[in-house]
């Protein structure tokens, strides 16, 4: 699917920013719906605001969803439905620069979603920490985000949730950062 109007992917450091995630029940954005969506709002690296809710899937949640992030079907029976949920979060997030750990995937099913269920185009640039992780910490066996947590000393309790993974990815940021910019590497 062609996103025409998605924002465009960064490699830039700002101060004031969101922090998104999002948790689904399945990888494709045209038949699978997001379960779950969490934000954390920064001015000038100061945590400002916290948006996160469950939200009522059209499909059920199968095994593999629930034991990865510990969200069940039952959890999610009377959460808010997306279109409802999707355009509080549209409006928490502004116009800010949004960062997230492989945050293409949450910006493109974002995209899709708030297009589809509120007419709404999200266009906000982003920043993509496992971009800053390759580039950073090139030795890592791998970059996902527990790991890089885990070498920065980060506990990774709660992953898999979307507003620890916020979190998570929020203090990951923050050390990447200090580690490009003090090394020249910000380029």
């Amino acid at each position: 699917m062609e996103r025409k109007y998605k924002g465009q992917s960064l490699f830039t450091f700002p101060e004031d920013y969101t922090v998104i995630d999002i948790e689904t029940n399945g990888l494709a954005p045209q038949i699978c719906d997001i379960i779950e969506v969490s934000a954390l709002k920064f001015k000038n690296n100061r945590r400002i605001g916290e948006f996160s809710t469950l939200i009522k899937p059209n499909h059920y949640i199968n095994w593999y969803i629930t034991k990865l992030t510990g969200i069940t079907n039952q959890m999610v029976e009377n959460a808010p439905d997306a279109r409802e949920t999707l355009e509080k979060f549209y409006f928490f997030v502004g116009d800010d620069i949004v960062i997230g750990h492989n945050v293409n995937f949450d910006v493109n099913f974002l995209y899709d979603k708030l297009l589809k269920y509120n007419c709404r185009l999200f266009t906000n640039s982003f920043v993509d920490t496992l971009r800053l992780a390759r580039k950073a910490l090139p030795q890592l066996p791998n970059h996902k985000q527990t790991t890089v947590a885990q070498y920065f000393g980060i506990s990774t309790d709660g992953a898999h949730r979307a507003l620890k993974d916020c979190e998570i990815c929020n203090a990951c940021y923050q050390r990447l950062k200090t580690i490009l910019l003090t090394n020249n590497k910000a380029v």
